[in-house]
């Protein structure tokens, strides 16, 4: 068996999230106890009961969603469930960094939260929009964009997996360029909520602040591949993490892409880190039936996932 973790992107959260595994795991709670120390809100509240409604916000958003699975991570590995190659999607990312040993916990998290600070802040004062486009190619959807660009920013965001591909950045051009989708064949347009033109051009200074944090922070070895965002595969040597990571906030996401070089890789076994199911949605549609898929978001998904774990190693 060759075995895959995958993170969850921001998109899923919602409040509660993590309560319950708070509860139920120790190591959870450690990490998340740690992630908590160094973040300027109160990162429980936020992710339990969200009473003042900023989950949604990305600055929250992104360092609750890697404190989340950076408390996974450490049950997994408690465990012994050590993964042969690691990819998120988007946000996710930072946290397949952390698994693979690039960044530790606490790092992560913080990084998340410059992340989302430097996305909301370019975000501001853009009229955006991204839009989930069903049933069309990438190279003509891409037509599509390029048509629309008349009116302002349109690009391909995530390649997610086969028939769906999310479009972002200016309402105008993207609005147009959705128009256009479905008149070349697509089946559906979907409007997404989002609070920013993420991984469009229109995030280059967002790309900016992280280089200038990334100029600060350590890297270390990564003990575990990990597959990239913007490449949709495993890094050369002579491919940086800092710049994949700043280009990665600005430019295309290809899930797809990176989930069939798993395949490709023999993997033969998933587990999403969630919250939510998404990824595992994407598994399916781009490999098939042939590779299982676990989505691991409550205690009880957790424990069932320990307990199989185990029982296949006695």
């Amino acid at each position: 068996m060759k075995l895959a973790i995958v993170y969850a992107g921001q998109g899923s959260q919602h409040p509660g999230m993590g309560r319950d595994v708070y509860e139920a795991f120790p190591a959870f709670r450690e990490a998340f106890d740690a992630a908590r120390e160094q973040l300027g809100f109160d990162l429980h509240k936020v992710c339990f009961e969200d009473p003042d409604g900023v989950l949604n916000e990305t600055q929250y958003t992104q360092p609750c969603m890697v404190a989340f699975a950076a408390g996974i991570t450490a049950v997994l590995q408690q465990a012994g469930i050590r993964a042969d190659y690691l990819a998120g999607l988007s946000l996710g990312e930072y946290s397949a960094l952390q698994a693979a040993g690039v960044f530790d916990p606490a790092q992560a998290v913080l990084l998340a939260e410059c992340r989302g600070k430097a996305m909301a802040k370019a975000a501001e004062g853009v009229e955006s929009a991204m839009i989930a486009v069903l049933g069309l190619g990438r190279e003509a959807l891409a037509e599509c964009c390029e048509k629309a660009s008349a009116l302002g920013t349109a690009q391909i965001c995530n390649l997610n997996c086969p028939g769906q591909i999310v479009i972002g950045g200016e309402k105008n051009a993207v609005q147009e360029a959705g128009r256009l989708a479905l008149q070349a064949g697509a089946k559906r347009c979907l409007p997404l909520k989002v609070s920013g033109p993420f991984h469009t051009r229109l995030m280059a200074p967002a790309g900016e602040v992280l280089r200038q944090r990334f100029q600060t922070e350590h890297f270390g070895e990564m003990h575990t591949p990990v597959l990239f965002n913007c490449l949709g595969r495993e890094k050369n040597q002579q491919e940086s993490i800092p710049e994949l990571l700043i280009r990665q906030v600005q430019s295309s996401v290809y899930m797809e892409d990176t989930l069939r070089r798993l395949g490709e890789l023999g993997v033969d076994r998933v587990i999403e880190v969630g919250p939510g199911k998404a990824l595992t949605g994407f598994v399916k549609k781009t490999l098939g039936t042939g590779v299982q898929c676990t989505p691991v978001e409550t205690a009880a998904e957790l424990q069932a996932l320990l307990d199989e774990w185990k029982g296949a190693r006695v």
